[in-house]
This record gives C-alpha cells, structure tokens and sequence, in this order.
C-alpha cells in the first residue's frame, strides 16, 4: 500500500470522488452535506491524498488548513471492496501526521450524524477524536457531527 500525494487529475480518483460525493449527499439531509468537490479541492489551503496497492485505487483523503495551527480533513472515503482492511486507518494516521508535520495543534472534522456515517465515527473515535462543538464557519445542525483531536508537537 502506497499513500501518495495529488491524484485529482488520475479518472479513477475522480470516478470515487463522485462516488463518494453521490453518497454521501444521499445519505445527508439538503443543505447538511459539506463535502468538497473537485474544484474545491484543488483549493491552495487543500492537501489531497490518494491510496494505492499497484494500480488499484484503495482511498482518498484531504485536509484544510483552517488556521496556523487548526486543520480540518476533508473527503475521507474508502473504496467498498477496502473497507474493513485497515486503508481507512492508514489514510487517518497519515493526515494526523501531516497536520502535526505542519505544525497543528488540532484537527478537526465533521461528518453526519446518520447511521450510514458510524463506522467513519467509530475509526475517529478509535484514533482520539471526540465530539466538539461547530468550529471555523460551520453552525449547529443536528445532521452533523463535529469532532476534535488535539495534538501535541
């Protein structure tokens, strides 16, 4: 498994960009989804990863940079025939490091509060996360969840 950096512009990672996209704005209410296109994500402030065993597209991933040290990931998704094989968790840890390499002093994220988004809740849990309140320019809303890690340098 390789984890490497860009990607946007390979047809297979914007085929589960939109996969991802469709997903999870079927699975939010109107107005709840937040997740970044791919216009979005070729935003300066935007670092985006792709996963690879060889040829085989296993995840992407992205974070923000919200602040000088507040970073947020952004568009985490893992290819079905991935999941429950650890590339989520890897993905995870590499955005983790990177926002601490950047000099974080927390990331955040936020994802809905439906049952199809548990698992994704369960794998932040497990590495640290715990549920916050809105930050940068997001508001209450209870399709969402706000979560947090605090990081030391």
């Amino acid at each position: 498994m390789e984890i490497r950096r860009g990607g946007l512009e390979d047809p297979r990672v914007q085929d589960l960009l939109r996969t991802h996209l469709r997903q999870a704005r079927s699975e939010t209410a109107p107005g709840s989804a937040h997740a970044l296109d791919l216009r979005d994500l070729h935003a300066p402030d935007i670092d985006f990863w792709s996963v690879w065993r060889e040829d085989e597209l296993l995840a992407i991933g992205a974070m923000k940079r919200l602040s000088g040290d507040h970073f947020e990931i952004k568009s985490m998704h893992t290819a079905v025939a991935s999941r429950r094989t650890g590339v989520g968790g890897a993905m995870l840890l590499h955005i983790i490091d990177a926002a601490r390499q950047r000099g974080a002093r927390r990331l955040s994220l936020e994802t809905g509060s439906w049952s199809y988004f548990e698992p994704a809740r369960a794998l932040y849990r497990k590495h640290g996360f715990v549920e916050c309140e809105p930050f940068a320019a997001y508001v209450p809303d209870r399709n969402s969840v706000f979560m947090t890690l605090a990081l030391e340098l």
